[in-house]
């Protein structure tokens, strides 16, 4: 079954349409990608889409003089995996001496040009980009191959006006984008409009689904007891995140807090049954008071 993020990709490659937009592609994909030696540029996916697309991309710019390999092999459960690679060290420096690219790797705006910044993106998305099915959570995050690469990418998204955050993964930086809202504009941006809309629609089934949850299982005086214990909780979350502390958080905690600040109006269970590993009512609960207790230790120490 297809993920959410190959059905982005998918729609992605349809919009990778010219020759500026296939040369800033390129460059996102190379740029972005984890595995660059002298002797080989290695990459791997699960798009068949993108499998397709690179070696014609590489083709476009290149001409005859740079060519992929491609070579397919399978998950257990038989989802297919394409390792494509530019070998030898002359095609390697061909490659990297046409788009600049050195050990120490800097997004270069002159290799972005007429307006195709988004096909670059598309690009880093390919290579190092995925995003959550948002019937489970509004998740999108960007895998940096290198730790230096963290704030070039984070301006450009700050003048497209979306803030990702950043955390660390197995030793790896990590940005990542939790708001709906900027996941919505940057998918957008990339390209793909039609993913926009099916997150936009899942949206309000979730929000209907939710107002009929409450209407049937809440009295007013349990709502108010919700709101009321949500509003203290995402005040202790924001001044948390305010002092510049919420990072030093553990996942756990982070992950409850951050679909907190999405979700407000969820009770204690609802907030249990969406984290990646669901548990109840009292385990929320003890996660919030943790971070409560943490909240008010930071104001009486500051």
């Amino acid at each position: 079954m297809a993920s959410f993020s190959n059905d982005v990709k998918k729609e992605l490659v349809s919009s990778i349409t010219d020759m500026d937009k296939r040369y800033a592609c390129l460059y996102g994909v190379l740029l972005f990608c984890r595995n660059i030696t002298d002797k080989a540029i290695s990459l791997s996916t699960e798009s068949s889409e993108f499998a397709e697309l690179f070696p014609e991309i590489v083709k476009s710019v290149f001409k005859e003089t740079v060519t992929v390999n491609t070579e397919i092999t399978q998950k257990k459960n038989g989802t297919n995996i394409y390792n494509l690679s530019i070998r030898g060290r002359e095609q390697v420096k061909i490659v990297l001496s046409r788009y600049d690219i050195s050990s120490d790797r800097k997004i270069d705006m002159e290799h972005i040009v007429n307006n195709s910044l988004s096909a670059f993106l598309a690009g880093v998305f390919f290579v190092c980009g995925s995003v959550s099915d948002p019937y489970k959570e509004y998740h999108l995050e960007f895998i940096m191959p290198e730790e230096g690469l963290f704030d070039d990418l984070h301006a450009v998204l700050l003048e497209l006006a979306i803030d990702g955050r950043k955390t660390e993964r197995k030793g790896t930086t990590v940005l990542y984008i939790k708001d709906s809202e900027n996941i919505e504009d940057i998918l957008t941006f990339l390209g793909a409009r039609q993913s926009t809309i099916d997150i936009m629609n899942i949206k309000i089934y979730k929000d209907v689904r939710n107002k009929v949850n409450r209407i049937a299982n809440c009295d007013s005086a349990n709502i108010d007891k919700v709101i009321r214990a949500s509003s203290k909780q995402i005040d202790d979350i924001k001044f948390i995140i305010a002092q510049g502390e919420f990072e030093k958080l553990s996942s756990d905690l982070r992950e409850t807090a951050e679909l907190r600040l999405e979700n407000p109006e969820l009770t204690l269970q609802e907030i249990g049954e969406l984290l990646k590993k669901p548990i109840g009512r009292s385990g929320v609960m003890r996660r919030f008071k943790k971070i409560s207790q943490i909240a008010d230790d930071i104001r009486n120490n500051g």
